[in-house]
């Protein structure tokens, strides 16, 4: 089938090179049109695509070739509205296959994990979800979780399918925008916590954000903040790690850098 590439460019000058009238791959480049910023970005994407599904990938992601052929094939079965994949994450020298060990993704399981497997890059749902759930978030902080609060809102009308077949590989490098850009998480992930009381429910994904938060406290030095929350942590769920790590590195005795470089290692985030 054909398949439209839309390529924004955010915070930089469009490369027009890339332009292609090619009739079954024809790719446009464009502009944010938006907010500034990864939610305004995709939205303006969405905007300008006139198909009837619609995928996201980052500019540092590849789909294989038979990635789309798969979620197609899995939304036409399943009767769902959006569908999610496998990663292959590439970290300096190590390679960490992941796919969510879940089929399908329901609202719940997303309150308890944010399954980072299920990666913006391997989205692909039905233009009418978006007369259900409206477009990206703009209004979060820095547009971090952008992808994780879609998620949240898709699965709140129906499951998110999963194909596992349908593989990205993901690159994660240190030049990634949101790894040092800790005060932008806290802001996001408290924002979060607000939109979905249903946190409240579920102790363990509410320690997790919370973890989160400890966590990036203690990475600029806010260390009576990141006690404070790290022993909310504690209270939500005691076998959170998060709080322990925001402790660790509250103290000085490890940076933040060795240990988000530790974790990326071996395919995870903070």
């Amino acid at each position: 089938g054909v398949i439209e590439a839309i390529v924004v460019f955010d915070h930089s000058d469009p490369d027009v090179s890339l332009e292609s009238d090619d009739a079954s791959r024809p790719v446009k480049v464009v502009v944010n049109g938006r907010k500034p910023g990864l939610a305004g970005a995709r939205n303006t994407g969405i905007d300008l695509a006139t198909s009837y599904y619609v995928a996201f990938c980052d500019d540092d992601d590849t789909w294989s070739p038979d990635k789309l052929s798969h979620q197609v094939a899995a939304l036409t079965a399943s009767g769902r509205l959006m569908a999610v994949g496998s990663i292959e994450v590439h970290y300096e020298d190590t390679v960490t296959r992941r796919s969510p060990d879940m089929n399908p993704i329901h609202f719940d399981d997303l309150l308890r994990s944010r399954i980072t497997e299920a990666h913006p890059s391997t989205f692909l749902f039905c233009r009418s979800l978006l007369d259900e759930i409206g477009y990206v978030d703009e209004a979060l902080p820095g547009a971090y979780a952008e992808d994780y609060e879609y998620l949240l809102r898709a699965a709140k009308v129906k499951p998110i399918e999963v194909a596992p077949e349908a593989t990205t590989t993901v690159l994660w490098h240190t030049a990634s925008f949101f790894i040092e850009n800790w005060q932008t998480r806290i802001d996001a992930l408290t924002y979060l916590l607000d939109a979905y009381p249903e946190f409240q429910t579920e102790p363990t994904g509410l320690a997790r954000v919370q973890g989160q938060i400890a966590f990036a406290h203690a990475a600029i030095g806010n260390k009576s903040d990141a006690r404070h929350w790290a022993k909310s942590t504690m209270r939500s769920s005691w076998r959170e790690g998060r709080a322990y790590l925001a402790l660790l590195v509250s103290t000085g005795i490890v940076s933040a850098d060795r240990v988000v470089a530790f974790i990326q290692r071996r395919g995870r985030g903070i």
